[in-house]
């Protein structure tokens, strides 16, 4: 019985000390330096969430390109792409440049399966999240602030 105890003792430590060493070695920002900043856009009532390379990394922030619809007479992102805000207005994140990424509303005419179907929104070929919306939209109204 004493035996056992100990290789179950050695089995502990040993996995204690593996998993230490699987530890987050790159840097983090520093003190003074967000991870995200958030600026107005001019003209407009929604604001720009710009991220540090290591943010984008950590949050695995993916994109996908605005499709044609059918015909080409609509608009089709996948629906991961979609937040809703509290009036239930459905929007999308685009990526005007490298870490930023701004709000915009659109409209959506039909869900099927992983697809959204726009009649107002982004023109094709823009970038769209379609993974890490929610901690934009975190971001964007300073909810980790």
């Amino acid at each position: 019985m004493l035996n056992n105890r100990r290789w179950f003792a050695v089995v502990l430590v040993g996995g204690a000390l593996l998993l230490g060493g699987c530890a987050d070695t790159e840097t983090s920002e520093s003190e003074g330096d967000p991870a995200a900043t958030i600026e107005e856009v001019a003209g407009s009532d929604v604001l720009k969430v710009t991220l540090t390379d290591l943010a984008v990394k950590r949050l695995q922030l993916t994109t996908a390109a605005v499709a044609a619809g059918p015909a080409g007479a609509a608009l089709q992102v996948p629906y991961a792409a979609v937040v809703y805000d509290t009036d239930g207005a459905a929007w999308v994140y685009t990526s005007p440049a490298k870490n930023a990424f701004v709000r915009t509303r659109v409209t959506i005419t039909d869900i099927k399966g992983t697809v959204a179907t726009l009649s107002a929104g982004p023109p094709v070929g823009t970038q769209v999240v379609t993974v890490g919306t929610a901690e934009l939209l975190g971001a964007e109204a300073e909810l980790g602030a």
